[in-house]
């Protein structure tokens, strides 16, 4: 010890201790941060977003915003569109809140470019994207389960309820696709359940596409798709590597989880190798060009396997939260994986939709 303290100084012993002690307890000190300090019921609240103003979208075919963006080589569908999407995004507030706001600039930027561009975008060649900015709860909320969470996740969720609401009043009765990721996925089950599958609504669903949630099949009143064209039917995946080991961080089911493999479309356990990924695409850490046979991916009791991934392109926000998933989480790029499946699946999905319509017209 007097050997290591003469060659690295007093003061730098005690900054190595403070990293060594970082790196052990590093997720209980992150999930610490962003615990709120206060009861739920002494938290601020949020102004209300109103959905009739624009500005409380993050997609929206009135507006010239990132869910518009695609790589060289694809085309959005813009208003010729025959069908719509509501996106949900997954959690972009950090705060120390128990719900975060929907008119902080910095916050809707990054819901913007590190949600809306890089997930919303693999449906914009089908379909007009719409997405609402929502009072997201505090992502301890859905880690650590208590009924200050619950009810900031039931105060996030009401806002779901009505942006979706005033969607339908805007788009009705075209048909449209319900799109969600993490804790937006968490919001559009309860509204699958609630709002669609207990009304008229459930016809006009093409599908569900609930990706990074623990979705169960009690959860839903849809089957689960499970061939490339069905309708009507929710998918679902949660992608980790064979390595993972789990974290403070995982949304933990109470059953097994809906597995559906985007390289076939169907929810068996049969391995498609990475030749079946017509393309993964980073729109935010790189000039977005598909890359073919990125990843593999084979259904495991619930949980999506991908053995043979390639590197994604990652900045720095995006080094941090790997750091925080923990290794072999692929729970941030979900999406960006099979970017290019997704989209080719949504339009085949509205063709099935269509045609199907078409003919109980005849």
């Amino acid at each position: 010890m007097s050997l290591v303290r003469r060659v690295l100084g007093t003061s730098a012993l005690i900054a190595l201790g403070v990293v060594l002690i970082v790196g052990i307890f590093f997720e209980t000190l992150v999930l610490a941060a962003l615990r709120p300090g206060v009861p739920f019921s002494e938290s601020p609240v949020p102004t209300a977003p109103d959905y009739e103003s624009l500005a409380a979208w993050t997609a929206h075919p009135e507006l010239d915003d990132e869910s518009d963006v695609v790589p060289a080589g694809f085309e959005t569908a813009g208003a010729e569109a025959s069908a719509d999407v509501f996106y949900v995004h997954p959690t972009s507030y950090l705060g120390a809140h128990w719900n975060g706001p929907i008119d902080d600039a910095s916050l809707n930027a990054d819901t913007d470019r590190l949600s809306t561009r890089i997930q919303a975008t693999a449906f914009n060649g089908c379909c007009q994207v719409y997405g609402p900015r929502y009072r997201q709860a505090n992502g301890s909320a859905f880690v650590e389960p208590s009924v200050d969470g619950d009810a900031a996740i039931a105060f996030a969720h009401a806002d779901v309820v009505r942006a979706f609401r005033e969607f339908r009043l805007r788009t009705a009765p075209r048909p449209f696709f319900l799109v969600a990721h993490s804790q937006g996925s968490v919001m559009a089950t309860r509204l699958l359940a609630e709002e669609i599958g207990a009304s008229a609504e459930r016809e006009q669903l093409i599908a569900a596409y609930l990706i990074g949630a623990p979705l169960t099949r009690d959860e839903t009143t849809f089957p689960v798709c499970d061939d490339a064209s069905r309708t009507r039917c929710v998918v679902g995946w949660n992608a980790r590597g064979p390595g993972h080991a789990g974290s403070l961080f995982e949304l933990r089911p109470t059953a097994e989880t809906v597995c559906v493999n985007p390289l076939s479309w169907r929810s068996d356990e049969e391995r498609v190798g990475a030749e079946g990924n017509l393309g993964a695409v980073f729109l935010h850490a790189s000039d977005g060009t598909p890359m073919p046979g990125f990843a593999d991916a084979q259904c495991r009791r619930g949980t999506l396997v991908v053995r043979e991934i390639g590197s994604p392109p990652r900045d720095l926000a995006s080094r941090v939260l790997d750091r925080v998933l923990g290794p072999e989480n692929h729970h941030a790029i979900e999406y960006q994986l099979f970017w290019v499946n997704l989209r080719t699946n949504a339009r085949a999905r509205l063709d099935a939709f269509l045609s199907a319509r078409t003919s109980r017209l005849e």
